[in-house]
């Protein structure tokens, strides 16, 4: 800004005298403006000082004319700096019966931003021509993408009142959306039929999180889900195109790890042999075939190591801009950076606050459902019975407070496996011979089936639905016997 002569750069000065002019006449005139704009938004320090004054007098229920700004000026010892009670004057003559006061504020308020697009291309130069080895030159396009766009949403992000009737026809449309659909659902479909009778399916501007021990299976149905999506999306003309697309960030596994999932899934292959290449001539004709099939799915993978929430923000931005978004997963928030220093200032638990509550912004932000994966405290593990609690996430107090949707993925096949009988003290081998045999019968009634527990809703009903689950090909399906287990109202 220093390389700009003061009077390069935009402003009206003109049109600030007249708007604190038409205050000053009527104090009302303040509620017309006051929802956007601000003191700094003058490009006069002396007019950003009188209406940083009127603001704080009418707020208080005063009355802000010449006379009350003179004597509040005066006892501040601030009355010459403001221009004298001269000037005081000069602004109160400069309103007519006839100013605009909405279209000058509007009118300072995009001056205002002009100034501001132009500080941050010098910062964003500035910033370019330093060697900084905490922040490299992807770190530094993230930065400025998010400045711009948090310039390009200031005095959007309050809406203000929206009366009743307004409200209730967005609350008819969704009605409608969701009795005219064949399922019967609002949001979008998971595939997953059961999941998706309790749940209404993924809901715009919903933070869901999905949580599990290691081996229950998360990643593998936060991957199931995000290709049903993308798959639905490649096949609806109904979604807009600005909302077709799904966006995996993939903190753990690689992209080409994550599609040999989905290809797993797709092509019904053993996992393990398409890793070890041990396909037979028709397995890898299949599994050809169907790669080009799944090009045209609209399903894009991000697998940057460390990404901090205001890094996922700007792409996922980015996406929906470029291509469309309509579904964002994230695998898994724990390995989500925190934005402070690279000195590990705060807590882990301060950052997973920070985390949980951005990924909530993002989703009402972009008007999409946000998927993010969660690890479980070891806890779990101690008990006899294994099934997860809401207060087994780890670090969860933002997470679950800031979640709409909470769910945990528990197989119990996963347990009862490890706790084949083994021959007691004394025990004949009759008896070892039956504990044996009932616990095999476990084994395979259980083998097949995944649980998917409702630990919060804030729309709808908890409980547990569940899944047909085969670990060959790390699929997540719909029972041909669908069973629902006991439920009751999510407060």
């Amino acid at each position: 800004m220093d390389e700009l002569k003061s009077e390069q750069l935009p402003k009206n000065i003109e049109a600030e005298q007249a708007l604190i002019g038409a205050i000053l006449a009527n104090n009302k005139t303040f509620e017309k403006v006051s929802e956007f704009l601000r003191a700094e938004h003058f490009a006069d320090h002396v007019h950003a000082k009188i209406f940083e004054i009127l603001s704080n007098l009418i707020s208080r229920g005063h009355v802000a004319d010449v006379i009350t700004l003179k004597n509040y000026f005066e006892q501040s010892g601030s009355l010459d700096e403001v221009g004298g009670y001269n000037y005081l004057i000069k602004l109160a003559d400069s309103a007519t019966p006839l100013t605009n006061a909405e279209y000058y504020a509007q009118f300072i308020y995009d001056k205002y931003l002009r100034r501001e697009l132009i500080a941050t291309g010098f910062d964003i130069v500035n910033n370019a021509t330093k060697e900084d080895l905490d922040s490299d030159a992807n770190e530094q396009i993230e930065l400025a993408e998010k400045r711009l766009f948090d310039l390009a949403n200031q005095g959007e992000t309050q809406s203000g009142f929206v009366d009743f009737a307004t409200a209730l026809e967005s609350s008819l449309k969704r009605v409608e959306t969701a009795y005219q659909k064949d399922g019967k659902i609002s949001g979008v479909p998971t595939g997953l039929d059961a999941l998706d009778a309790k749940t209404g399916g993924l809901n715009d501007s919903d933070l869901i999180i999905l949580a599990g021990r290691p081996a229950m299976g998360k990643t593998a149905l936060a991957t199931n889900i995000a290709y049903n999506v993308a798959e639905f999306f490649a096949h609806d003309k109904n979604t807009p195109a600005k909302n077709r697309g799904v966006a995996f960030f993939s903190l753990e596994m690689s992209a080409d790890q994550l599609a040999s999932r989905i290809l797993s899934t797709v092509t019904q292959t053993n996992g393990h042999k398409m890793r070890t290449g041990e396909l037979d001539n028709a397995e890898f004709t299949r599994i050809a075939a169907a790669v080009r099939e799944l090009e045209s799915i609209p399903l894009y993978i991000d697998d940057t190591p460390g990404l901090n929430i205001n890094a996922i923000r700007t792409r996922a931005r980015r996406l929906k801009r470029n291509k469309g978004l309509g579904l964002i997963v994230i695998d898994y928030i724990q390995l989500i950076n925190g934005t402070g220093s690279k000195k590990g200032e705060g807590n882990r638990v301060q950052e997973l606050s920070e985390i949980s509550r951005g990924l909530k912004i993002l989703a009402k932000e972009l008007q999409v459902p946000v998927i993010a994966l969660s690890q479980l405290n070891r806890g779990v593990e101690s008990r006899d019975d294994k099934r997860p609690l809401m207060s087994d996430l780890r670090e969860s107090g933002s997470i679950e407070q800031d979640a709409d949707i909470v769910m945990f993925v528990f197989r119990e096949n996963y347990y009862i496996q490890n706790e084949e009988p083994k021959q007691k003290s004394g025990e004949t081998p009759e008896h070892l011979q039956k504990r044996i045999e009932e616990w095999e019968a476990r084994v395979r009634a259980t083998k097949n089936i995944g649980e998917v527990i409702i630990g919060k809703q804030r729309h709808g009903p908890i409980g547990t639905v569940q899944l047909f689950w085969n670990g060959d090909y790390a699929q997540f399906g719909n029972l041909a016997r669908e069973e629902y287990l006991p439920e009751r109202m999510g407060e």
